[in-house]
């Protein structure tokens, strides 16, 4: 499997255009601002939407973003052993951002924290959170040995169960007016 193409936001923003943008964040992170005309498909739905993903690659190239650029690289290698080439955007909609590109933001959607950024206070919280209750109770520090073994585990494996569990939160959930998937497919297919 080789590693995916990836284009700076000047890059990007030039051949805008020529892509089919998917954003593969969490919809909540999606709808407190993506790039222009970016498509909502998360990252753990990415299997369901491959077949419409191969029709619209053969139409012409995809451009896979997420907020800092891990997701994304990890989408296009799900695409890239589907036989479905896609570039990544190096930084994600936060290097974009930073540059000065705007951020499409659906009317009434509110701000939401970057999935990554949740789940250090997550992990922050409950390691100290053990350790202070474990000066009272010893056994609460294996509170934060099981996080830190988490965190190992995931840096191993290149996956993040609590980033899975935070992304069904409400906050991370995109407001009801936004499409749902199956919307997002049927507008890659027409």
């Amino acid at each position: 499997m080789t590693s995916p193409v990836s284009l700076s936001p000047a890059q990007a923003a030039a051949r805008l255009t020529e892509f089919t943008v998917i954003d593969v964040r969490a919809p909540g992170e999606y709808a407190s601002g993506h790039v222009p005309g970016a498509l909502n498909i998360p990252l753990d739905r990415l299997s369901e939407a491959v077949p419409a993903l191969k029709s619209v690659s053969a139409r012409g190239a995809l451009l896979v973003v997420c907020a800092s650029g891990v997701r994304s690289t990890r989408a296009c290698d799900i695409l890239s052993a589907a036989d479905i080439d896609a570039a990544t955007l190096t930084g994600g909609t936060s290097a974009w951002e930073g540059e000065g590109r705007g951020l499409d933001r659906p009317a009434g959607a509110r701000a939401t924290w970057p999935l990554e950024r949740q789940v250090r206070l997550a992990t922050g919280s409950l390691m100290v959170a053990g350790l202070l209750a474990g000066i009272r109770y010893p056994a609460a520090r294996w509170l934060s040995a099981g996080v830190a073994s988490g965190l190992v585990f995931s840096a191993v494996t290149n996956t993040c169960g609590m980033a899975a569990v935070l992304s069904r939160l409400p906050c991370n959930r995109a407001p009801r007016s936004a499409a749902n998937l199956d919307a997002t497919l049927d507008a890659l297919q027409g």
